[in-house]
């Protein structure tokens, strides 16, 4: 169903292949899994399969990609994707419409369906992925993994031969995960061939029947699973690992009270026109790294923009060691990186993030700049422009980008959405040297392997009045 033929691809202004010589299959019935390092080439093969590359990206291209027996040369891009749906790392980017249920028949009205059978196709993609609480909810409104499932709903309603992921759950609690690879099963079972882009591998442990290790734009091993239980291999090529253990029901609850650096008294916030999310919630974080968890949806982010001041609380108040915290204050005191990197990169240059950065939090200092830049392997992407980076690599960035303003409170919202096995393991370096120097750091993820690098206490949603005092 996808076939690639010695295809190699260079984007424009560019000197190096992103790709080079890749040659690969994807059967209908298959699910076949590519990882790899971080700029290794495969956000390009995603790009390649759906037609983006060459035709909206243009660039220099050769060799022959396949969909359904037709080159991607043959065809146009709407013709592509009829026959093969994407779903991106960034579900935002693939929508149209403001509205869940306008969503899922957008692309069906396009192609002229009836009424009739468009409403028979949301009773049924309601029943798959269990949309019913959602169907009259604004996308804005939503969680990521919630985006995330109306993103692959829609896209299944099409009915397309072939499928691609593009980290499908780096925003997935890990119930929803493990539904995700039934999932993808049940549809493989039934024909489909599927292509899976991720870091995190253990999810697809008997689901998966090939996988491909990238590196420098090309294919370097494949086989079955089995190939990443070597440890050496996954250490030579920045892999995650192949089995990761649940760590959440161990993991100690924060100690509150006076004590805490960060105390939350009778917090109080509803979206408007929905059930309040917290009323009356009293929590205390410790120095050091605490663990936000819960369900997709439970108001993680939510509350994560609150202690960081980018929201406002409709009633309670914020204490930062020992002294009532203000929104303004807490907006210079906090650093957050949210899940969408892209909202948080405005300049040309790597560098110049990162030296606006330093200007914004009063700080000249030039040297500086390079130690972020080398701490997190960004020294030779510097003078490129930061939408030009991977997924992974612009994650790296703006994690540095809040250090820079040496924050008393640093808050990470899902900060492994694109971070491969050794950059995973950087992070939680990062995490435990915050924690040395006395610091507050507050990790909002579902990714179990972060979860299990490194000492941590555990937040749990959703709060009940005074649960966490």
């Amino acid at each position: 169903m996808i076939e690639f033929e010695h295809v190699t691809y260079t984007y424009p202004f560019q000197e190096r292949p992103a790709v080079e010589d890749i040659s690969l299959r994807v059967r209908p019935g298959e699910i076949v899994l590519c990882t790899g390092a971080s700029g290794c080439g495969k956000s390009t093969l995603i790009r390649l399969s759906n037609g983006l590359c060459p035709h909206y990206y243009r660039g220099c291209f050769s060799g022959d990609v396949r969909i359904g027996g037709i080159s991607t040369r043959e065809q146009r891009l709407a013709e592509i994707s009829r026959r093969l749906g994407t779903l991106f790392q960034d579900p935002e980017q693939q929508f149209f419409t403001l509205g869940v249920e306008e969503e899922l028949v957008f692309a069906l009205e396009w192609q002229g369906w009836s009424a009739e059978a468009m409403r028979a196709a949301v009773r049924r993609a309601v029943d798959e992925f269990g949309l019913a609480p959602l169907l009259g909810a604004s996308l804005h409104t939503l969680s990521e993994g919630e985006k995330q499932k109306v993103g692959l709903a829609a896209i299944r309603m099409q009915e397309p031969g072939a499928l691609i992921l593009d980290e499908p759950t780096a925003n997935l609690d890990p119930e929803a995960t493990v539904d995700l690879a039934r999932k993808l099963r049940q549809l493989a079972d039934a024909g489909m061939a599927i292509l899976v882009v991720d870091h995190r591998l253990y999810w697809l442990r008997g689901i998966a029947d090939r996988i491909l290790v990238m590196k420098d734009g090309r294919i370097h091993e494949q086989g079955a699973f089995s190939l990443l239980e070597d440890a050496a291999l996954r250490e030579r090529y920045g892999l995650r690992a192949a089995d990761v253990r649940d760590v959440r029901h161990v993991l100690p609850a924060c100690a509150g009270g006076a004590a805490a650096m960060v105390r939350v008294e009778n917090l109080c916030f509803a979206h408007p026109g929905r059930k309040p999310l917290y009323e009356n919630a009293s929590f205390g974080l410790p120095a050091g790294v605490t663990a936000l968890l819960g369900r997709n949806g439970a108001g993680k982010t939510t509350l994560a923009r609150i202690l960081a001041g980018l929201d406002a609380e409709n009633g309670g108040r914020l204490v930062l060691d020992g002294r009532p915290c203000g929104r303004e204050a807490r907006l210079k005191r906090c650093g957050i990186v949210l899940q969408n990197a892209d909202h948080q990169l405005h300049m040309r240059t790597v560098r110049q993030e990162l030296e606006t950065c330093l200007l914004l939090a009063g700080s000249r200092e030039a040297s500086r700049v390079g130690e972020l830049l080398r701490d997190f392997a960004l020294e030779d992407l510097a003078e490129r422009h930061p939408q030009s980076l991977s997924g992974g690599q612009k994650q790296r960035l703006v994690i540095a980008c809040a250090l820079a303003k040496d924050p008393r409170v640093l808050i990470l919202d899902e900060p492994t959405s694109g971070l491969d096995g050794a950059n995973m393991r950087r992070l939680a370096a990062v995490l435990a040297a915050q924690a040395a120097q006395g610091r507050c750091a507050l990790l909002i993820t579902h990714d179990l392997e972060l979860l299990g690098n490194g000492a941590m206490h555990a937040l749990r949603l959703p709060l009940k009045t005074t649960e966490n005092i």
